[in-house]
């Protein structure tokens, strides 16, 4: 199974998911706890931004737009030139 994302919360005796979703029995689950002080919406941006400043430390390097081996015909560039 490839692994998904799906939000849930706690009802004070389970873990409930907040959208139906078809598990098999003995699925394994990774969970995360979120601050209770987020506002849930907010919650997940603020996890991808911590998960990015782990992958990417200050010492990553700038990596150069002639490293492009093939362009995303899609991407509509910014004012550098990509």
């Amino acid at each position: 199974m490839k692994t998904i994302t799906l939000r849930a919360h706690f009802d004070g005796q389970s873990i409930r998911l907040d959208e139906p979703f078809r598990l098999a029995p003995d699925t394994p689950l990774a969970v995360t706890i979120l601050p209770k002080e987020s506002d849930s919406d907010l919650a997940w941006p603020a996890l991808a931004a911590r998960g990015l400043e782990a992958a990417y430390g200050d010492r990553e390097p700038e990596y150069p737009l002639d490293l492009i081996v093939e362009p995303n015909p899609d991407y509509e560039g910014d004012d550098e030139g990509g």
